[in-house]
């Protein structure tokens, strides 16, 4: 028997050009793991003093690291420029005190201030560390601010009753606050000592600190400039090829679109039992989003009652870096269940029918999702308040402390262990429709993406608990950057592609070519841009070259997405007026409010992950704003604005076929579109934004340092900023998100509606 050819449903140059830019990029983060491990900032095995005296060794700086993770101070602060904003950066703190106490130390022998600042700037750029023995030797000056540092972190860490402004860990063991302070000192070395063979620190010259006279490199310089020559010609290449080639873009004269789409009525689709199995996933949504958002509020009130939550002392319970830390993972969480879930409610409408038991395999996926959350919250508090017995628990049960992978490897585990089950469950469900398909089409691609969701995850898990800091940002960015910007951003394209397809607004041919375009584009700018993230935490200058050009050519896939979010907006005149997302009831067209979310993704995508994103990724204007609140501007507009608000479109779509269509589901979904972006757009232009800019003239007009101290939002015009924030803060959670969690319990009450034979949505073919 001759079995018919299956064809690729564009050319097959589309994919040879995916495959190779694919292979290219991970090719070139092959060599740049390779550069890090061998060249990243040594730990010494031991630190002395000129006379001789050992201040401290490997073991205490290692120690030092584990206290950091232990208990959540990257939640708290930042190394490196990495970590929370409302604290200070360890390593530029240490830097400049210790700086301060060397010039003292010197004036009190009788040298001048400017003999003695010149002294500091030369011992402190001078690399005394021997690779022969491990040995690195520190002059009188820096042996005695290391001792006048211990004793400051001693206070610092000091019993609650003594601190001020936030509540940080009360450190009793003075063998632990030499041990931190070990961990600091030793990242301020990196920041200032002359990287062998080089005329600039192991971090590029990071921070800016006049007093160990670290300037920009002229890489960071020029490299700048190239990345706007980049941005510039690939946003150039972009709208030629949009505006020569009209079949790039799905446009409402192609062909084959249909200028009258025909809704199945969804109240009378009778959904398949693992599609009915999602309403639990998406009452889990709803709830954490609830509290996300809530600890979101309490986070911004820190900025502006460091010492509570009006008058009340709930940082006893909730201190900072806790509640942030829960925030951030919270945020993951609810996305990736929304994920998860939108995975196993759309592969029947993929395959056309669904095998046995899918159904008992999500549920059993979304205990496991339960108990890794409640699991990892409650370990990462338990941690954090020095709960955790043994030196081992801690990284194990408790938190990591990595920013992004702040949970305990035992749970980091069973989410991957969990996210291969959820491809497992699209695998059989997908099993019958993928023979029929040529490896290049929608399906397998589809199948491709939730790939690499659990693979590329599981990057967080190479690095050991002994690792360097180097390494270990190298291969968290996996995560953060490849895994949450690029490989998520993949399967959201492609979701969305779906969904539109299954809208009858564009054919499945053109969907395909829009994937195709993303692949690539993210291909060349995406993969090797991740390293923009290592411009200062210890990795070589090449990882600044290749992350500053190719993340400017980030910002291009962005522009399309964008663009393409327009045209689907005009898609309703003239000839497809009947499903346009402006000019119809619910009635007509349900699923409006999903189709707006959609179209929010494409704003926020390009304004919050590409403008907000670029305008920190230049080196230059990195070096003076890493960690501050220019930081946190683009973080909340690319993870709420695009991720976000994706888990609300596809919350939406969904809920469709549990909800009966009536005024108050309508008025609901309505409230949380406009309260959600109305507030989101109020905290990043009202707050994050101008705070951001006063912060970066603070860092330019006076030091970095001091731009990054808990006292810079005691100026008056930042409580100023900080205080407006309220009114978009309360509009987001009251006005957002309340009505998603009113339409996640409607969604489960109704979960097991009655309804007609077939499953949810449009039938369509890949031909």
């Amino acid at each position: 028997m001759i079995m018919p050819e299956k064809k690729m449903m564009l050319s097959p140059v589309w994919l040879l050009v995916a495959v190779i830019t694919f292979i290219a990029g991970f090719t070139i983060l092959g060599y740049l793991a390779m550069r890090i491990n061998r060249e990243h900032p040594p730990i010494p095995s031991q630190v002395v003093s000129a006379d001789g005296r050992v201040l401290f060794g490997s073991s205490e700086i290692m120690a030092g690291q584990h206290l950091f993770q232990k208990y959540g101070l990257m939640q708290y602060g930042t190394l490196f420029g990495h970590g929370a904003y409302l604290g200070p950066d360890f390593t530029a703190q240490y830097l400049h005190l210790a700086g301060e106490e060397m010039q003292a130390y010197y004036r009190g022998e009788g040298v001048s201030a400017a003999e003695a600042a010149e002294r500091v700037r030369r011992e402190l750029k001078n690399n005394t560390y021997d690779a022969a023995t491990g040995t690195l030797t520190f002059s009188s000056g820096q042996a005695r601010a290391f001792e006048s540092m211990v004793d400051y972190y001693g206070k610092w860490f000091g019993p609650p009753q003594t601190q001020q402004g936030l509540r940080r860990p009360h450190l009793r063991d003075q063998e632990e606050i030499r041990a931190l302070t070990s961990y600091f000192s030793w990242a301020a070395w990196t920041s200032a000592a002359v990287r062998p063979g080089t005329s600039y620190s192991y971090t590029n010259n990071w921070p800016p600190d006049p007093l160990a006279a670290n300037v920009p490199t002229a890489d960071a310089l020029i490299w700048s400039v190239l990345s706007l020559v980049a941005l510039l010609g690939g946003v150039g290449v972009i709208l030629f090829a949009f505006g020569r080639y009209h079949w790039l873009g799905w446009h409402r004269d192609e062909p084959g679109v249909r200028a009258s789409a025909s809704f199945r009525p969804v109240d009378k689709v009778n959904l398949t039992p693992s599609q009915r199995a999602t309403a639990w996933y998406f009452l889990v949504v709803a709830g954490l989003f609830l509290c996300q958002g809530l600890l979101g509020g309490v986070n911004a009130h820190y900025h502006v009652e460091p010492e509570g939550f009006y008058g009340l002392p709930i940082g006893e319970i909730l201190a900072y870096n806790l509640s942030r830390m829960w925030h951030l993972q919270l945020a993951l969480f609810f996305v990736a269940s929304s994920f998860l879930a939108m995975g196993i409610f759309i592969t029947p409408i993929i395959a056309g029918k669904e095998p046995p038991h899918q159904d008992k395999l999500a549920l059993l996926l979304f205990g496991a999702l339960v108990v890794v959350v409640v699991g990892s919250l409650a370990g990462e508090a338990a941690s954090l308040m020095g709960k955790m017995p043994g030196d081992l628990a801690w990284f194990w049960v408790g938190a990591q402390g990595w920013e992004f992978l702040d949970l305990g490897r035992l749970w980091q585990m069973l989410l991957t262990v969990g996210m291969i089950l959820w491809l497992v469950i699209l695998v059989r469900g997908l099993k019958e429709r993928l023979p029929e398909e040529h490896p290049g089409n929608m399906p397998w691609l589809f199948l491709y993406s939730a790939l690499s969701i659990p693979l590329f995850y599981a990057a967080g898990m190479v690095f050991g608990r002994n690792v360097n800091f180097a390494v270990m940002d190298f291969w968290r960015f996996w995560v953060v950057h490849l895994w949450v910007e690029d490989f998520l951003e993949l399967f959201t394209t492609i979701m969305v592609a779906y969904i539109f397809v299954l809208l009858g607004v564009v054919r499945p041919r053109v969907a395909a070519t829009i994937v195709y375009l993303d692949i690539i584009l993210y291909s060349v700018g995406g993969v090797i841009g991740t390293m923009h993230h290592l411009y200062f935490s210890g990795a070589p200058a090449a990882h600044m070259a290749f992350g500053a050009f190719f993340s400017a050519m980030e910002v291009i896939p962005l522009v399309l997405l964008t663009y393409e979010a327009w045209r689907f907006m005009q898609l309703g005149a003239p000839a497809a007026r009947d499903i346009s997302i402006f000019s119809v009831s619910t009635a007509d067209f349900p699923h409006k409010w999903a189709a707006m979310f959609l179209v929010a993704v494409g704003f926020w995508n390009f304004l919050g992950a590409g403008v907000f994103g670029f305008l920190i990724n230049l080196p230059i204007v990195s070096y003076y704003e890493i960690g501050t609140q220019w930081t946190a501007n683009h973080g909340h507009g690319a993870l709420m604005g695009v991720y976000g608000m994706l888990a609300m479109g596809f919350f939406m779509f969904v809920a469709r076929y549990f909800i009966p269509r009536d005024r108050k589901s309508d008025l609901a979904m309505g409230c949380a579109f406009w309260s959600m972006n109305i507030g989101l757009a109020w905290m990043l232009f009202i707050n994050l934004f101008p705070v951001g800019l006063l912060q970066l003239n603070d860092a330019l007009s006076r030091s970095y340092w001091h731009a990054r101290e808990p006292d810079f939002f005691k100026q008056p015009l930042v409580r100023f900023f900080e205080w407006l924030r309220f009114p978009g803060d309360m509009l987001f959670i009251v006005g957002g998100i309340f009505p998603v969690v009113y339409l996640a319990v409607r969604m489960f009450l109704n979960r097991n509606r009655p309804g007609i034979s077939g499953s949810a949505g449009n039938e369509f073919t890949t031909s």
